[in-house]
């Protein structure tokens, strides 16, 4: 249960940034997607902002001898660039480019009713199902 608790008040959090900032707000990620024109680099900012915070605590987190709440800390990443994972990036830039939404926030936005946000976050499972199902 403290696991849950500990992911429910992460995800509160992490959604309160990206209203804060913005970011669910798909004119504000086209704006930072629209170099030739009226550039927002906003977008940016939250982005080393992120960075920063994740560069602060990586070292404390790893220096420890497990998680917090888990038994053991993942094995490495794959670092393998394959055809994959170029569709998957291509595909997931397409969506973020054409709705102005990346899973984080259109999730948030589906909280605050954004009907464009259910139509991209009912979509996203839909990629979610055919993925898994060709796996």
């Amino acid at each position: 249960m403290s696991r849950l608790i500990a992911a429910a008040l992460i995800g509160a959090i992490f959604g309160l940034g990206l209203v804060i900032s913005g970011m669910t707000l798909p004119a504000k990620v086209i704006g930072f997607l629209d170099f030739a024109g009226d550039w927002d680099p906003a977008l940016g900012f939250v982005m080393v902002g992120a960075i920063g915070v994740h560069m602060s605590t990586r070292w404390l987190v790893l220096r420890r001898d497990g998680p917090v709440m888990g038994d053991a800390f993942p094995a490495g990443l794959p670092t393998q660039i394959d055809r994959r994972l170029l569709i998957g990036a291509a595909l997931f830039g397409l969506g973020w480019g054409l709705a102005g939404y990346c899973p984080g926030p259109a999730i948030v936005s589906v909280g605050v009713g954004g009907a464009k946000a259910w139509l991209f976050v009912g979509t996203m499972i839909l990629g979610m199902a055919l993925s898994r199902a060709r796996s």
